[in-house]
């Protein structure tokens, strides 16, 4: 039972279910092609602090900012793919799932922008803001990773993910960047602005990029 709550810590639960299926062995490399929505979300400023306070204040404040943003990720539907330095990548599945991304982003922004200031010591002051970039669109499922290692990642893989994480490095503190594409899908819903152009990593042409607000 210890084993098995210390590795619930550690392996996603979407990971632990399929573990229980009859199937797991044969279709360990499998892969599944599906339409779904990947977030990412960045602690913005959170290096710059990593220089001036103890590792473990560093560890403490980003657990604590990463429950907050976990939260309302889980509240939406949605599961948390990894962790990534002071980043999280998110997958949402399913019926709305651009919407319930969406929601996931605007409730985690609105949420920190009412958070106190924090201090981590040494006269540093950290004001918790996120930069976040989604996209939609088919992606890979699968689990990716090295059989002789005997190492593997349940994860998601495609253009569109490479997409909404290269969104994330454009956006700034408080923004939440999508492609026209998407705009065009989420525009009823949601109040965005244009956010400009943008050349990104393997992308021929630029890039149309959008706000959402609210």
């Amino acid at each position: 039972i210890k084993e098995n709550n210390i590795l619930k810590m550690y392996v996603d639960e979407n990971v632990l279910n399929f573990m229980n299926h009859k199937e797991f062995e044969g279709s360990l490399m499998k892969n599944e092609l599906l339409e779904a929505t990947v977030m990412f979300v960045d602690v913005c400023g959170f290096t710059a602090i990593t220089e001036h306070v103890p590792a473990n204040t560093v560890v403490t404040l980003l657990n604590g900012l990463f429950d907050k943003i976990v939260k309302e990720i889980i509240a939406q539907g949605g599961h948390v793919d990894k962790f990534m330095g002071d980043a999280i990548m998110a997958v949402f599945r399913g019926e709305f799932h651009l919407d319930r991304a969406i929601d996931a982003a605007l409730s985690v922004k609105a949420h920190l922008s009412n958070e106190p200031e924090i201090d981590a010591g040494n006269g540093k002051i950290f004001k918790p803001s996120i930069s976040v970039g989604i996209n939609s669109g088919e992606m890979v499922s699968g689990n990716i990773g090295s059989a002789s290692l005997k190492r593997l990642d349940y994860t998601v893989i495609g253009d569109s993910v490479n997409l909404a994480q290269r969104l994330q490095g454009i956006a700034t503190a408080g923004q939440i960047i999508i492609t026209e594409d998407v705009y065009h899908k989420a525009k009823e819903s949601f109040q965005c602005k244009p956010n400009g152009q943008f050349a990104l990593k393997n992308k021929v042409k630029p890039v149309d990029t959008y706000e959402v607000v609210e």
